[in-house]
Formats: structure tokens, C-alpha cells, sequence
């Protein structure tokens, strides 16, 4: 009887502090995912960017359906998705504002020239 209750106990004691299925990312080889995302999904890389010297992510997206994913790439060729979804729409780009006149400028005309 205690030999059951324990080994119950441990194996929901274990149950519980092991990371959910969920969470892991869908991993593999990067011209696999990236043939599967371009025929199955018609989504295309739209950017790139390093993370750190092992990390690169890429953003696909399909301009068809709005459908995106991310990817996150390794040294070895290995891809995993760390997101995806629906209904991507391309931001504008923000115009900055324009810079303010040198007070030197404005109130004494053209600064001196350098000689």
C-alpha cells in the first residue's frame, strides 16, 4: 500500500513540475521549414536580424492571407518557430521630425567658416 502511494506521488509530483508540451517550440531543419512556409503558406522573409552570435530570426509573412511566422535560426542549420499567426499588416514608416535651426545660425546667420 505505502509502496503505491509513494510511487503515485511521485510520478504526479513530477507530473506537475515538468514544462508543458505547449511551450516547446516546433523545431527542424531550416530549408525544410522554409519550404514548407513558402509552398504550404506562400509566406516570404520580409526581414532579419541577429540576437546574439547564435541567433538569428527571421519574420515571413504572406501577403496573400496575412499569415506571419518567426523563426529563430542556429550556427547549425536548425530553425525553430517562436511564433505565429494571422492578419499581418505592414506599418508606415514614421517621418522624423525635422531638426531644429542652430541657435547660431538663426539669430547671427552662417557660423564662421573653418580655416
Amino acid at each position: 500500500m505505502w509502496k503505491r502511494l509513494i510511487s503515485l506521488s511521485l510520478t504526479f509530483g513530477l507530473a506537475a513540475v515538468a514544462p508543458p508540451a505547449l511551450a516547446q517550440a516546433a523545431c527542424g531543419r531550416h530549408d525544410t521549414i522554409a519550404g514548407k512556409l513558402t509552398s504550404i503558406y506562400a509566406e516570404t522573409v520580409i526581414g532579419r536580424g541577429l540576437q546574439n552570435e547564435t541567433r538569428l530570426y527571421e519574420v515571413w509573412r504572406s501577403a496573400e492571407s496575412g499569415s506571419w511566422t518567426i523563426l529563430m535560426l542556429r550556427p547549425d542549420g536548425t530553425a525553430c518557430v517562436m511564433a505565429s499567426g494571422t492578419a499581418w499588416t505592414d506599418a508606415e514608416p514614421e517621418t522624423p521630425a525635422a531638426t531644429p535651426a542652430r541657435a547660431d545660425t538663426a539669430e547671427y546667420g552662417a557660423p564662421p567658416p573653418h580655416r
